[in-house]
């Protein structure tokens, strides 16, 4: 029984360590590098107009078991099943807030669309903007739909003309996701500073393809 929670700052912050671990079992990042994704989570959080959604994954009764909420099964091992009695459990998360300068990737980005683009091309994206800036499903609940009901449920009702992100230029499946929520190609073969690997940067203007008019945002727990 999956279920979408909206988050809220302070909320995120109380489910940090679940969602890095969804992060780690989706991306494989080096272990070194986790330390520092953590900070900018955390960082993130106090953005303007932050919103989170945390895909949630109830017992199979609907009841919740004693443990707190985010611990016990909320790690990025097992199946994730939710037996009777069971703690509910992060399966994905998704995250994003209003662009604005002074923001790293808000700055790096809209630089150079500025440069490929043109000056207005870029402020017609980026100037009031939905950054969207992390999507993550632990690798046994992919392909199920869960990153498309984030998706939606994430950009439902934002008042910013257009949403923004970056993924891997390459044929993922989080890339072919964006293309049919009418995610356009801004720039490709994109690299970030400090990196080596090419990026695509996306653009869709809101409300996304697919999205109902009156659809309900996630509902809003003051926990799991």
């Amino acid at each position: 029984m999956l279920t979408l929670r909206e988050l809220d700052g302070n909320q995120f912050l109380a489910s940090l360590e679940a969602c890095a671990a969804v992060y780690a079992a989706a991306m494989h990042p080096p272990t070194e590098q986790l330390p520092g994704r953590h900070t900018i989570m955390e960082r993130h959080a106090g953005y303007a107009a932050f919103r989170a959604v945390a895909a949630i994954m109830l017992p199979a009764d609907g009841k919740q078991g004693a443990g707190p909420a985010g611990a016990g099964g909320t790690g990025a091992g097992g199946t994730g099943a939710g037996g009777a009695g069971e703690a509910p459990r992060l399966v994905g998360f998704a995250y994003g807030f209003h662009g604005a300068g002074g923001q790293w990737w808000h700055d790096v980005v809209s630089r150079a669309a500025a440069s490929a683009l043109g000056a207005d091309a870029a402020e017609d994206w980026f100037g009031d903007s939905l950054e969207i800036a992390e999507v993550h499903v632990l690798p046994g609940h992919q392909g199920r739909g869960t990153g498309l009901a984030m998706m939606l449920g994430l950009t439902a009702g934002r008042p910013e003309r257009a949403a923004v992100l970056s993924t891997m230029d390459a044929n993922t499946r989080a890339r072919r996701l964006y293309h049919g929520l009418g995610f356009t190609d801004l720039l490709t073969g994109f690299v970030f500073p400090g990196t080596d690997l090419p990026y695509a940067i996306m653009g869709a203007p809101l409300p996304l393809r697919g999205a109902s008019p009156r659809s309900a945002r996630p509902a809003r727990p003051s926990r799991w």
